[in-house]
């Protein structure tokens, strides 16, 4: 949930200016992942390594040597957004008369942008958090420590205080309580080792300390954390084969420069080239070079090969290009992103010659290799959590039409809490935007261990789920950074329904019904832009609807999935009490809700849904209720309503099982504009985070 950032550079002059530019630029582009508070420690002197170290961090060499011994970092800590961080630290650098001019040559700085789990948002309970006055070791977390308690207890019985609430502590303390008890100092990553040993639950974790100077350590375990290397031209490649102790090492020339973050939007403009850290890899930055060893290993002295990647991200992408915020400009994407998704996997025009049987139309190369198992599997379990589980939600009936197998939906954590029972024929298939949602990890670590076929669908290539499934398709739909998910939405449903498609493709009974869907696909852009001509409606509609207390929405069928999830967009970033009615349920308990006071949205859009549709209608306009009809254009029989004080929303009509991506965008412009004019904060609603990487197993 929260941001990381670390920057490490060796042999290369860099001002002071440019060092907090580097960290804070970072955190901003981190900020959709934690925005209650933010931090940041940097070093004010060189931090060479010595040639020896004494154990106490006392002995001093001139700077003639060429090395200087590291005195505690500055440590920054702020209550709310990265500017107000910002204004903080240039205060206090004016205050104690740091020089932004100074060069130096060695730098590592590490920064957090906190979402709250052990303690409410504070300065105190801001990461950096250090495990003593002098910053002996200072450390900045993503994810949840389970067993912090227990650790606690005993730091607190063997002498130790503690400042803050937060589970985060236990890990500067630790560091701090092995290496007081060393008999002989060890290399810095192996310390680090011994301290996870200790340490139960998931983080992504940066250690920095003043008996290591210069050096720096990352390890994550069940987070996400990516390297990136920007070497200077012509420079050897500088890792190491084996773990790495600075005292036994001669001076390095190499040049480095190295970006450590939770998200690729935080290093791609200053290099394309990363690494992305897998599960119980620790990272080792020391004297121009890095080191990966991996704690799951036979021999965790031995570095491991990891590869080296480039991303196909632009800055571009992750800036808002004129929009007002992040969930407009993605909203405004979607025509785009669709295209983006079905790219070099759809073929658009029917064959005109041939055997049409044997045409292959649609081809998601993930698949290709385990299409015939999952033909054959026993059940498909579709496996998600919050917006991602109503877009498996809008595409199973079309899943269950094509493949004529079992398909059932499961929220993450409720298949963990149930233990649900996986056997070795069925197909999971696990979503999420991010590829690092906890609980979805979770469940798939699960089925995978019950011997099930693991499907991956997300849209981060390089993410723990896309390297943890057996296979799986990437959605392309771009970068999405609003933390309320449309365009990913969109495009989620968009892949179950090709991933249905290609199922089918060998079943005559399907052909038909098939090949008019995929007619409509090639249609489906456009519509989707025609749909957002309705931006200036829905802000009037907006502007009628900004005092409710209660929006209710009422759907069928595919349209289900519609209401729900508009109903999670209004109350995630409008924070308007919502709720999806599923229409069949009415006359079970919601009707009880409907009276004049009432504005309800209903999805009565033309398919098999839409005479049962009508009913409700009738019966909700019998109470008085203030209804807003989602229709299709040209629909004369929903033009009576407006009679009776209903408002329209007309819509382009395409095939049933592809509607739900055209009706759910006037409704998320409806939830983006009423948080407008709400004066509330779109792309960082209260208390949510974009990427939800910690579970609530505490």
């Amino acid at each position: 949930m929260c941001g990381i950032v670390g920057y490490y550079t060796f042999n290369l002059r860099r001002d002071l200016r440019f060092v907090l530019d580097c960290l804070f630029n970072g955190l901003k582009r981190l900020e959709y992942r934690g925005y209650d508070s933010a931090g940041i420690a940097f070093d004010v002197v060189d931090a060479y390594p010595l040639a020896q170290h004494h154990k106490d961090g006392q002995e001093v060499i001139s700077e003639e040597n060429g090395v200087l011994e590291s005195t505690g970092p500055l440590i920054i800590k702020e209550v709310g957004k990265v500017d107000a961080l910002e204004r903080m630290t240039h205060d206090i650098v004016a205050r104690d008369q740091l020089d932004l001019g100074r060069e130096f040559r060695s730098q590592v700085g590490i920064a957090h942008t906190r979402w709250a789990t052990h303690g409410p948002p504070s300065a105190v309970n801001s990461h950096p958090i250090a495990s003593d006055p002098e910053g002996q070791f200072v450390v900045v977390h993503n994810g949840i420590i389970t067993n912090y308690n227990l650790l606690k207890a005993f730091l607190i019985k063997h002498g130790e205080t503690f400042s803050t609430e937060t589970d985060t502590e236990v890990i500067p303390k630790l560091c701090k309580f092995v290496y007081d008890r060393l008999s002989e100092k060890v290399p810095f990553p192996k310390l680090v080792m011994e301290v996870l040993k200790k340490l139960e639950g998931a983080y992504a974790v940066l250690v920095k300390s003043t008996h290591y100077p210069g050096e720096l350590v990352a390890c994550k375990r069940g987070s996400p954390m990516i390297l990136g290397i920007k070497e200077e031209p012509g420079a050897r490649r500088a890792s190491f084969s084996r773990l790495h102790d600075a005292a036994d090492t001669k001076w390095r020339n190499e040049a480095i420069e190295c970006f450590i973050a939770s998200d690729a939007s935080a290093v791609i403009e200053h290099t394309k080239r990363v690494i992305v850290l897998e599960d119980n890899d620790v990272l080792h930055l020391c004297g121009g070079g890095y080191g990966i060893y991996n704690t799951g290993g036979e021999n965790v002295e031995e570095a491991v090969p990891r590869v080296l990647l480039t991303l196909q991200l632009e800055v571009e992408q992750i800036m808002k290009g004129g929009y007002d915020h992040f969930m407009q400009k993605e909203i405004h994407e979607q025509p785009e992103s669709l295209l983006q998704t079905m790219r070099g996997r759809v073929q658009f025009q029917r064959p005109a010659v041939g055997n049409p049987y044997l045409t292959q139309r649609i081809k998601l190369g993930g698949l290709v290799e385990h299409g015939s198992t999952i033909r054959r599997c026993r059940r498909i379990l579709l496996v998600a959590c919050g917006t991602s589980y109503h877009a498996c939600l809008a595409a199973r009936q079309t899943l269950e039409e094509m493949c004529e197998v079992p398909v059932s939906l499961e929220l993450a954590s409720d298949f963990l809490d149930r233990r649900c029972p996986i056997f070795r024929d069925d197909t999971c298939v696990f979503l999420s935007q991010s590829g690092e949602t906890a609980d979805t990890l979770r469940a798939l670590e699960y089925a995978k261990a019950h011997g099930a076929l693991c499907v991956g669908v997300t849209n981060t290539v390089g993410s723990a789920i896309s390297r943890m499934t057996h296979c799986g398709v990437h959605l392309n739909a771009g970068y999405e950074i609003g933390v309320a998910s449309t365009k990913a939405y969109t495009s989620q449903i968009l892949v179950i329904t090709m991933m249905a498609l290609q199922l089918a493709e060998d079943s005559i009974s399907k052909r038909e019904r098939r090949d008019s869907i995929i007619d409509e696909l090639g249609q489906l852009p456009g519509k989707v832009r025609r749909v957002l001509m309705l931006d200036s409606a829905m802000r009037d509609l907006a502007e009628q609807l900004r005092s409710v207390s209660s929006l209710l929405f009422f759907g069928r069928g595919y349209n289900y999935a519609t209401v729900l999830e508009a109903a999670l967009k209004v109350k995630e970033v409008a924070l308007i009490h919502s709720e999806g009615m599923l229409a069949g349920e009415m006359k079970h308990g919601p009707l009880a809700l409907v009276d004049k006071h009432m504005p309800i949205v209903v999805i009565a859009t033309r398919d098999g849904m839409y005479k049962k549709m009508e009913s409700v209608i009738q019966q909700l306009l019998a109470r008085e209720a203030q209804l807003y009809i989602v229709c299709n254009e040209g629909d004369e029989s929903m033009k009576q309503y407006e009679d009776k004080g209903c408002k329209l929303i007309q819509v382009p009509e395409t095939v049933d099982c592809l509607q739900p991506v055209i009706n759910i965008v006037p409704l998320q412009l409806l939830s983006y504009h009423l948080t407008v004019l709400r004066g509330l904060n779109v792309d960082q609603p209260r208390n949510l985070a974009k990427s939800v990487t910690v579970s609530e197993e505490h």
